[in-house]
């Protein structure tokens, strides 16, 4: 006997709502965002930071970025605060304490400015300082821009803090309006003179939107996918500390 129409219509609901469902999971699936060994690896070191794992002191981190270091209305879930859960989990019996200072639409010269009035009021081991986008927006001069960076982690360094630097975040639709490679090149420069790491967050999320984990190039990324971003950076971004103060697994566990 043929089943009713009733009967169908709701099978056919079913099998709809099963593919949809299905659908979402693998929308909401984590990618694997993993990062090749060479773009996680630096000569430079993070003493500060070994020193004060190693002494059982608190570890305490300033990040000073941009909009990109935040995500609206969610900032639990933007990199900072996946790094500092991150660094948590691997340091559970050493203190981690993590602020942010948004220096939204500032030059690596406006920075430059703020740089030792935070780490006298924060007390950092650490510092990871962003820098380039704006710059490259405002198409600073390179060189001026290189001077400016250099002025900034030599001010850091002279207040005692380790430092990290951190450059553009990568966008294959802005390639076309804004000329990234002189920023990375004077910040890579940079970091190599005074010998300090450099995350290249511009080549690891190029890497990902090559290997299929994110597309950035879709005109709509919306805040599920910028927090799927931020929680990889924040992991790969822990795993990059880790590695440049050369601590060993007994030391994170």
């Amino acid at each position: 006997m043929r089943p009713r129409s009733g009967a169908v219509l709701a099978l056919t609901l079913l099998a709809g709502l099963a593919a949809t469902a299905s659908a979402r999971a693998q929308d909401a699936a984590p990618q694997s965002c993993e990062v090749p060994g060479y773009l996680l690896s630096t000569e430079s070191t993070l003493p500060k930071v070994a020193e004060a794992v190693k002494n059982a002191r608190p570890l305490t981190v300033l990040v000073v970025g941009s909009r990109s270091s935040t995500i609206l209305s969610s900032e639990a879930s933007a990199y900072p605060a996946k790094l500092q859960a991150a660094l948590k989990e691997k340091l559970p019996s050493i203190p981690v304490n993590l602020s942010v200072e948004l220096q939204s639409g500032k030059t690596a010269e406006e920075v430059d400015t703020t740089l030792v009035k935070l780490v006298e009021a924060k007390r950092p081991t650490l510092v990871i300082w962003q820098t380039g986008t704006v710059d490259a927006m405002r198409s600073v001069d390179p060189d001026d821009f290189r001077g400016a960076v250099d002025d900034g982690v030599v001010a850091l360094q002279n207040a005692g803090t380790d430092v990290i630097l951190v450059n553009l975040q990568y966008s294959p639709r802005t390639e076309t309006m804004i000329s990234a490679p002189p920023y990375l090149d004077n910040m890579r420069v940079v970091a190599q003179q005074h010998g300090v790491p450099l995350f290249d967050r511009f080549a690891i999320m190029r890497h990902w939107n090559d290997a299929g984990d994110f597309d950035l190039f879709s005109t709509f990324h919306g805040t599920d996918m910028a927090k799927r971003v931020h929680a990889c950076l924040g992991r790969a971004l822990s795993k990059f500390v880790l590695d440049a103060a050369r601590l060993d697994q007994a030391q994170q566990n």
